[in-house]
């Protein structure tokens, strides 16, 4: 690769950005132990998604009899009133989520440009980090009943918004341990270890239930809140690690600007506008707005995926565990597989490959639905083996494209755009099934999304 040559001082509002993946040209590359150290706060964190807010608490606790009111409780299951209560639990933890994507939506640039200017990732890495474990350890206080629903739903959202605050600093460490030679790699490896943690908590949980709780008593939610503590515990060991082997980005020389926090949304607001009138980070910018919708897609095949299995091809509770399993072992495997192929084939070519294959195995889904499980099995696992490579090539070719000493702010804009897009496969998943009268018609929608963000993404130019 050439050198990019250094415009003249005059020239810096339009000068071409040194690149953080550039700093690492013709250095020693990084040690295994190192990279493992990263790849493993991956591993240590998703419990917090994959139990707590996926499929576990939340799930089978949280939005459950157990928190209704006593009288209700007591009524037959279908009952028009306990129905209607059980629903209200739904909506109240949609409202949580909601928040806290407001929240991330307004914070994570900003924080990110904050981390950048004072050369911090690692601090606000530490915060969020240890925030999502306090809000896991605070849901040992959320007894069944009605009056710690909120205050479990409180929890949740606000481990949701440090969790994904860590997130945009953890994402930020990667140019200081990747290679131009090995960034997919290296990416690829962190988001399979994410999710193969994620399987093995839930084999572990699942034993636990499977084992009658191993005689504990199931009163208080004993059970759901000692999981909770469990993934919190699980975090501590298993994130600790990047804090001590993981050196932050180097600074390229003295910040020129420290800003406080409210003038960081103003100087957001011209560094946006600068991404797109800068022809060096243009590309940038396009592919920020193009992963938003794409990754609003891939959302939507996790979020209502066991809806599908559920209610169109009448998945039971250990029909939906053993899917969940084998989603997140194959997506897990494939995501380490791809990243190699990341760095032979670049990222947007595993992107553009990733959302083709999984529109054409969602349409079969749609149109053999009335096959009956086998579809599922085979074209939904298809489906999940897609997602991982998809959102490792995404943070791979950001990570490609990012000006160096600016990498949390461009993470925090990640986070950020793909909030603002959040609302797209869920809206489109409703208004289908509202119109079919037909569940298995809101695949279609979440496909249309798809197909929206590959088409978004085609036009980018691939990343060097």
């Amino acid at each position: 690769m050439s050198e990019i040559p250094r415009p003249p001082a005059a020239a810096d509002s339009e000068a071409v950005p040194v690149l953080g993946l550039q700093r690492a040209l013709g250095t020693t590359p990084t040690k295994k132990s190192t990279i493992l150290s990263w790849a493993l706060w991956d591993w240590g964190l998703q419990p917090f998604n994959t139990i707590i807010v996926t499929f576990i608490f939340t799930a089978l606790y949280l939005t459950t009899e157990a928190f209704l009111p006593p009288g209700v409780a007591a009524l037959d299951d279908d009952h028009p009133a306990k129905v209607a209560t059980l629903a209200e639990l739904a909506s109240g933890l949609g409202w949580g989520s909601t928040v806290a994507g407001l929240l991330i939506l307004g914070l994570a640039p900003v924080l990110g440009q904050q981390a950048d200017a004072h050369g911090r990732q690692k601090l606000w890495l530490g915060i969020g980090t240890a925030g999502t474990v306090l809000a896991m350890l605070a849901l040992w206080f959320a007894e069944p009943g009605p009056r710690y629903f909120w205050f479990a739903v409180a929890m949740i959202s606000l481990g949701i918004v440090l969790g994904e605050i860590a997130s945009v600093n953890y994402n930020a460490l990667l140019v200081s341990i990747a290679t131009p030679a090995n960034i997919g790699r290296v990416s690829g490896l962190g988001w399979g270890f994410g999710y193969v943690g994620g399987v093995v908590a839930l084999i572990l949980v699942v034993v636990f239930y499977m084992g009658d709780w191993f005689g504990l008593p199931e009163e208080n939610g004993l059970p759901f809140r000692l999981i909770a503590v469990g993934c919190a515990v699980w975090a501590i060991g298993f994130c600790l690690p990047v804090f001590f082997a993981v050196p932050e980005p180097a600074p390229l020389g003295k910040p020129e600007r420290r800003v406080g926090f409210f003038q960081s949304y103003a100087q957001l607001a011209r560094d946006v506008v600068g991404l797109y009138r800068n022809p060096a980070t243009r590309n940038t910018f396009w592919f920020l707005l193009s992963s938003a919708v794409f990754r609003d897609g891939l959302a939507g095949v996790f979020a209502f995926g066991a809806v599908i299995a559920s209610q169109v091809f009448d998945f039971g509770f250990i029909d939906i565990v053993i899917f969940g399993i084998a989603a997140n072992l194959i997506a897990g495997l494939s995501t380490i597989i791809a990243g190699r192929w990341d760095d032979t084939f670049g990222p947007k070519a595993i992107i553009v490959f990733a959302l083709s294959g999984m529109i054409v195995a969602g349409l079969v889904v749609f149109a053999f639905a009335s096959v009956g499980k086998p579809v599922f099995w085979i074209f939904g696992l298809i489906l999940c083996a897609f997602v991982g490579p998809a959102q490792s090539a995404g943070r791979s070719f950001l990570a490609r494209v990012t000006p160096a000493g600016r990498e949390g702010e461009i993470f925090g804009l990640y986070a950020t755009t793909g909030r603002a897009a959040s609302w797209m496969s869920s809206a489109l998943w409703a208004s289908f099934i509202a119109i079919a009268g037909s569940t298995v018609f809101g695949v279609l929608g979440i496909m249309i999304v798809l197909l929206v963000g590959l088409a978004l993404v085609l036009p980018v130019k691939a990343a060097r």
